[in-house]
C-alpha cells in the first residue's frame, strides 16, 4: 500500500543522505521515467508520489541547509502533492526554452488547468488545482507551472487499474488542443498510487 504523507521520521539525516544521494538520484530517474507524460509540444506532466516528494524534500534540505527549522515548511509544501489513494497529483510544466516565445505563448493559455482531462473506460476525470494559488494573471497569462489533482471513485480506480486499459490524456484549451495516449508502463506505474 502506498504511503500518503511524509513525516520528519521519514527524512534521513543529512550526513546519511549525502552518502546515498548520487545513487538515489540515478534510481529516481528510472522511477520518474514512467511517471512522465508529454501532451503536445510544450506541456509535460510529472505524476508525483511519496518517492518523488521525499526526494524533493531531501534535496531542498540538502541544497538550502535549513535543517529542522526548514523541514516543517517543506513537509507543509510537499505533502499535499502526494496522492491519497483515490487520486493522481501531477505537476504540469509548460516548457519553452526561448524566453520571448514562452512569454508570448503563456499569455494565450489563461486557465489552461480547467481544460485538462483523463479519459478511460467510459470515464472522464477533470483536473482540479492541487493548491490554492491563482495561476492566471488578470491579463490572461498563465503560469509555466501548475499542480493538478485527478480524483476518482472506487469504481473508476478499479477500471484504471485494469491492465491494458487505454488512457487518453487531453488538453482542450482553445489555444492548445492536444491529446496523448498514456503508455501502458505509465498506466501501470500510476495504478500503484491507488489503494
Amino acid at each position: 500500500m502506498p504511503k500518503h504523507s511524509i513525516t520528519a521520521a521519514d527524512i534521513m539525516p543529512m550526513e546519511a543522505y549525502t552518502k546515498i544521494r548520487r545513487d538515489h538520484k540515478k534510481t529516481l530517474v528510472a522511477v520518474k521515467r514512467n511517471r512522465r507524460l508529454e501532451v503536445g509540444p510544450f506541456a509535460t506532466f510529472h505524476f508525483e508520489n511519496f518517492d518523488t516528494m521525499w526526494a524533493q524534500i531531501q534535496e531542498m534540505l540538502y541544497i538550502e541547509k535549513g535543517g529542522d527549522e526548514q523541514l516543517q515548511g517543506e513537509l507543509e509544501s510537499y505533502n499535499p502533492l502526494i496522492p491519497k489513494g483515490r487520486e493522481f497529483v501531477a505537476t504540469m510544466l509548460i516548457e519553452i526554452e526561448d524566453e520571448i516565445k514562452r512569454a508570448r505563448i503563456l499569455a494565450t493559455l489563461g486557465h489552461i488547468e480547467n481544460t485538462i482531462t483523463l479519459i478511460f473506460a467510459g470515464e472522464t476525470l477533470a483536473a482540479a488545482p492541487a493548491d490554492t494559488a491563482e495561476r492566471t494573471t488578470p491579463d490572461g497569462k498563465t503560469s509555466a507551472v501548475h499542480f493538478l489533482r485527478f480524483s476518482m471513485t472506487d469504481a473508476q480506480a478499479a477500471k484504471f487499474k485494469t491492465a491494458g486499459t487505454q488512457i487518453l490524456f487531453g488538453i482542450a484549451h482553445k489555444n492548445y488542443g492536444h491529446i496523448a495516449v498514456m503508455p501502458e508502463a505509465t498506466r501501470a506505474e500510476l495504478a500503484k498510487d491507488l489503494d
